[in-house]
């Protein structure tokens, strides 16, 4: 079981802030991650259609795309963030 926390505008867009999932053994990085939500849903579907914007953080740490997802224990998942 994985905790996904979601953020901003995917939060919204899911319409949970968080939830704990079994990810298949296919799943093995960000990118088989967000490619394995949008098929939960229209809701995930329409939250991650611009998947190459969405940042990924394993344990609280950034990742790429491309990174294995292997024994995270927490992934958030947010849109680009803006700062001034």
């Amino acid at each position: 079981m994985t905790k996904l926390v979601y953020f901003a505008w995917v939060r919204e867009r899911i319409g949970k802030g968080e939830e704990d999932i079994d990810l298949p053994a296919s799943v093995k990085t960000g990118s088989d991650l967000l490619r394995h939500l949008k098929t939960l849903g229209d809701d995930y579907a329409h939250a991650l259609e611009h998947e190459n914007v969405i940042r990924i953080a394993i344990n609280q740490e950034h990742v790429e795309h491309d990174e294995p997802i292997a024994g995270a224990r927490e992934i958030a998942l947010f849109p680009p963030m803006t700062g001034g």
